[in-house]
């Protein structure tokens, strides 16, 4: 008698991993949004200075202040974050500080004199500032690992395309509808945000008993030496460095108060920083990448513009509209970063990105003047390249294994390193541009001299042309010859400088290529 064989049953099928609801995504989306507008805000100005210091009646020395006070309260804010999120609760904390950075940027908006202008413009930089990190930490707790990654390159769209974007909104606001509606714009985006984070976060309870637990000395001490440290970096060029008294009590008061703070975060039982993270291989070497991306994305996005005005003599506009190829493109890409990283070693795609990065800030090395706009765009299409696959792998491998219970507070270090270690480069290259100019005007005033046979006939020729145009005295005309002279060679100086600086900004990014090297495997 046959017997038939049972047949095979197949093996159940592993179940597909659960994904987060509609509701986590829109929860997720509003946080994302809020730090989209926190890092615009640090940028929309820059190209709308002169407006504004017009329209609140300062000076120009006195309007980098409109920069610099919104810096010390958003860099002031992020490493309080997660202190403050576990005090409050995070639905509380974002939707508070939202409607304070709302509330604020209007009062920057109908500022009438530069006291209140930087009194709003901290404000504001101090409720925006939370926006950043609480952003990055509703990816890494609100989403599932296999999802992360799509939540990981939204942050990195608002932390590299934000900068970018900043400039030409700003400048095209201002020209068409005036300097205060760059304030103004803000109600948006905040408006909606709002309305997707109410009825999507869920409520919790205050712990107000954390308030007594605070570490309110470090705190302090950390308050005071980041914002000594963020004038010194925004006002130092401008002052002659050390050169300057009141720039070299800013630095010891800041020296003195951060290694104090650095003290007491090891002294204490609940630190406000929980710098102990920093013995983890990935996450310290991270920290590092990330503080260089920091100093190149800003610092870019400060030598561009200053060029493009100094040299170029282009308007807020158009600045603005040479800048959108640096951020326009990452639309693009940044979408396909998700996939990239299921696919490719993190580390691989972050080395990568920052060598296309670096590459882009080379091909800006051989600076003419020649070179505007268009001649520009073919080395921001790179840069975009660049930039748009660097944070989100990088943000992976820094919290490779970080328990869920400091996430906040890495979350804050990481956020913060980037952004001081923008303020450093903005402060660093543009030192490197003036000392660099007067290096070249040097080199070629010593070689441009009245007895050369090139530069007596540059200046006999000037001369002809003088007279012919008006000018009937021979030594007038020879006059305005030198004057020419000089301004071409003050010109061509100039031009070497910021060429010298894109070089700079090259090396520093391979030097984070090398830190991200030495990491571990993400996966």
């Amino acid at each position: 008698m046959n017997t038939v064989a049972p047949a095979a049953v197949p093996a159940a099928a592993s179940p597909l991993p659960q994904g987060a609801s509609v509701r986590t995504w829109i929860a997720v989306f509003g946080c994302l949004l809020g730090a989209l507008i926190a890092v615009l805000d640090i940028q929309i100005t820059n190209s709308s200075l002169p407006q504004i210091e017009g329209g609140i009646g300062t000076g120009s020395d006195n309007g980098t202040w409109i920069s610099t006070s919104y810096l010390i309260g958003e860099i002031i804010m992020i490493p309080l974050t997660d202190y403050m999120t576990r005090v409050f609760g995070f639905r509380r904390f974002i939707l508070g500080s939202t409607s304070l950075f709302l509330v604020f940027s209007m009062a920057c908006a109908f500022a009438t004199d530069l006291n209140q202008m930087i009194a709003a413009r901290g404000l504001q930089g101090f409720f925006g500032g939370c926006l950043i990190p609480l952003a990055f930490t509703a990816v890494l707790t609100r989403l599932p690992v296999h999802q992360r990654p799509i939540g990981l390159a939204a942050f990195a769209l608002t932390a590299t395309f934000g900068p970018a974007i900043g400039p030409t909104i700003g400048g095209y606001l201002t020209e068409q509808y005036g300097w205060p509606t760059i304030f103004f714009i803000n109600l948006i985006p905040g408006a909606v945000m709002l309305g997707l984070l109410v009825p999507t976060l869920e409520r919790g309870r205050m712990n107000l008993g954390l308030l007594r637990e605070g570490d309110w000395w470090g705190i302090g001490f950390m308050a005071v030496g980041l914002a000594c440290l963020q004038t010194v970096l925004d006002e130092g060029n401008k002052d002659d460095w050390f050169g300057s008294p009141l720039i070299v009590r800013l630095s010891l008061i800041a020296a003195f108060c951060l290694t104090v703070f650095i003290v007491i975060q090891f002294r204490v039982e609940k630190p406000t920083l929980q710098l102990r993270l920093l013995s983890r291989r990935n996450f310290a070497l991270g920290i590092i990448a990330n503080t260089i991306v920091g100093f190149a994305l800003f610092g870019s996005v400060y030598v561009l513009p200053t060029y493009l005005d100094t040299v170029q003599g282009y308007s807020a506009q158009q600045i603005g509209t040479v800048l959108a190829w640096v951020g326009l493109p990452q639309l693009i890409i940044i979408p396909f970063v998700p996939v990239m990283m299921k696919r490719i070693d993190s580390r691989l795609m972050v080395i990568v990105g920052l060598t296309v990065f670096a590459a882009s800030c080379f091909m800006n090395t051989h600076l003419s003047f020649n070179d505007g706009g268009d001649q520009l765009m073919m080395t921001n299409i790179v840069r975009a390249l660049g930039q748009a696959i660097v944070l989100s792998p990088l943000a992976s491998i820094t919290m490779l294994g970080m328990p869920a219970e400091f996430s906040g507070q890495a979350s804050g270090l990481f956020n913060m390193m980037r952004s001081l270690g923008g303020a450093i480069g903005t402060a660093v290259l543009a030192t490197i541009i003036s000392k660099r100019e007067q290096f070249h005007s040097n080199i070629i005033g010593q070689s441009v001299t009245p007895y050369g046979e090139t530069v007596r006939g540059f200046l006999d020729r000037m001369q002809h042309y003088f007279m012919d145009h008006g000018m009937p005295n021979p030594a007038d005309a020879h006059h305005q010859a030198e004057v020419l002279l000089g301004k071409l060679i003050a010109q061509q100086a100039l031009i070497m400088g910021f060429s010298d600086t894109f070089a700079v900004l090259g090396a520093v990014l391979l030097a984070a290529a090398l830190a991200v090297a030495l990491t571990r495997r993400t996966a």
